[in-house]
C-alpha cells in the first residue's frame, strides 16, 4: 500500500467529516487494517469495506455514495467536486447538557445558544464520584454484598478471547501454499488454460481452556465470585470450557454450568458439590484429573487455570509428580493466587513451593482489574 493511497484515504476521511459524517481516526485505521485482507484493485471490494466501517448510520448511506463516486474517481475525469450539494440532512436540536453555574447571577449556558433565536432545553448536570475505578482494585475478601453484587455484574459484561492453534491442515486462502486441485479445477473452466493459482493458507482452531478451582476452607473468601467468574469466561467463549473444582475431591462442574440462568447454575453446582470448605489434597485432586479426565479434555493444546492459594494438607511429592504431568500435557499452565494481590505475600507455604517449577505463569486473581490483566493474557499465548 503506497503513501500517497494513505494519504488520499485521509483526505477522503476529512471530506466525510465536513459533509457531517461520524469520522474518526479510529475508523480510518479500521479501514486500512481490512484493506490488507481484500483485493484493492477492486473498487467493489474497497467500496464495501470503506461503507461498512465508516458509515454507523442509515441515513448517512446515500451521502456516503455520492462522497465516494466523486472522490475516488478516476483521473481522466475532471477534477471539479461539485460538493455544493452534498448535505447531511441535520436532526432537530436537542436538549443541550452544561454545568451548572459557580457563582450566583453566572449564565449557565452558553450565550450563542440563548442569542440563536431556537428554543433550546438546557440540562444542568453535576460530576459525581464513580465508585467503577475503586471496585476494579479492591480485594474479593474486603467486598461488602452491594460491591459484590456490583463487581458480578461487571464480570458479566467482560470480553474474554484465548489464542488460537495452528493445526496441520489447510483451507483456502491467500497463504504461501500451492493448491493445486483447486488450481485445475478452475482451470478446466477456461478449457484447460490456468490464468490464476489457488493457495491455501494454515487453519486456526480455538484452544481448549480447563479450570480448575479450589473451593477448601482457606479459598471460602473468594469461591462465590470465582464461581461467577467461571460462569462468565464459560458463557462468553466459544470453544470449550472444562470447569472442575475441588477441596478434598475432584469435581467436574461443566454441565451445571450449562444452564443460561446464573442463579439455577451455580443452585445445581452447590448441589453436586459435597466438600465446600473444606481440607485441601491439591496433589489427590490433581491426580484424579490427570488419570480419568486428562485424555478427555487437554488434547489439541489445552490451556489450564488453576485458582488456589497453595495451602495444602497432602503429600508434596504427589503434588510436585502431578503438576509436572500436567504441565507436560498441557500448552499453557497458569496458577491464579488470590494471595498474590497483596503486598507482602511471599509464596512460602510448602503446596506453592511444590508447584512452582511446573506453572508457566504465577498471577494475581484477587481483584476486578488482575481478571482484566488475565483476559489480555489468554489472548496472546503466543
Amino acid at each position: 500500500m503506497s503513501g500517497q493511497f494513505l494519504h488520499n484515504l485521509l483526505l477522503f476521511g476529512r471530506v466525510l467529516r465536513k459533509l457531517g459524517l461520524d469520522i474518526n481516526p479510529g475508523r480510518i485505521m479500521d479501514l486500512v487494517s481490512a484493506l490488507e485482507h481484500i483485493e484493492i484493485g477492486r473498487k467493489s471490494d474497497f467500496f464495501y469495506a470503506a461503507r461498512t466501517l465508516l458509515v454507523h448510520d442509515r441515513e448517512d448511506l446515500p451521502l456516503f455514495d455520492e462522497a465516494f463516486a466523486l472522490f475516488w474517481r478516476k483521473p481522466s475525469e475532471s477534477w471539479e467536486i461539485p460538493w455544493q450539494g452534498l448535505t447531511r440532512r441535520r436532526k432537530p436540536p436537542g436538549p443541550v447538557v452544561t454545568h451548572p453555574p459557580l457563582k450566583a447571577g453566572m449564565p449557565a449556558a452558553n450565550d450563542a445558544n440563548a442569542s440563536s433565536g431556537q428554543e433550546l432545553t438546557i440540562i444542568e448536570i453535576t460530576r459525581t464520584y464513580s465508585d467503577r475505578e475503586l471496585l476494579r482494585h479492591k480485594n474479593f475478601a474486603e467486598m461488602n454484598a452491594e460491591e459484590a453484587e456490583a463487581v458480578k455484574r461487571m464480570m458479566a459484561n467482560m470480553l474474554w478471547k484465548v489464542s488460537e492453534r495452528r493445526t496441520r491442515r489447510k483451507r483456502p486462502g491467500k497463504g504461501h501454499y500451492l493448491d493445486l486441485r483447486r488450481t485445475l479445477r478452475r482451470g478446466l473452466r477456461s478449457e484447460g488454460e490456468i490464468f490464476r493459482w489457488s493457495y491455501r493458507e494454515p487453519k486456526w482452531k480455538p484452544r481448549t481452556l480447563i479450570v480448575i478451582a479450589d473451593i477448601s476452607g482457606s479459598m471460602e473468601r473468594y469461591t462465590r465470585l470465582l464461581l461467577h467468574f467461571i460462569y462468565g469466561m464459560k458463557a462468553a467463549l466459544q470453544q470449550p470450557v472444562e470447569a472442575f473444582v475441588f477441596s478434598t475431591r475432584l469435581t467436574r462442574i461443566t454441565r451445571p454450568l450449562q444452564t443460561r440462568d446464573l442463579d439455577s447454575a451455580l443452585k445445581n453446582v452447590g448441589e453436586l458439590v459435597h466438600d465446600w470448605a473444606g481440607g485441601t489434597r491439591i496433589g489427590e485432586s490433581l491426580k484424579t484429573f490427570n488419570f480419568e479426565w486428562g485424555r478427555r479434555v487437554l488434547g489439541r493444546g489445552a490451556v489450564v487455570l488453576i485458582i488456589s492459594d497453595g495451602w495444602d494438607r497432602g503429600d508434596t511429592k504427589l503434588l510436585e509428580r502431578e503438576m509436572a504431568r500436567l504441565k507436560r500435557n498441557s500448552h499453557r499452565l497458569i496458577w491464579l493466587n488470590p494471595l498474590l494481590g497483596e503486598p507482602d505475600y511471599e509464596p512460602l507455604t510448602r503446596g506453592i513451593r511444590a508447584a512452582l517449577p511446573h506453572i508457566h505463569d504465577f498471577l494475581p486473581v484477587h481483584n476486578l482489574a488482575s481478571l482484566e490483566d488475565l483476559a489480555i493474557r489468554l489472548s496472546d499465548l503466543h
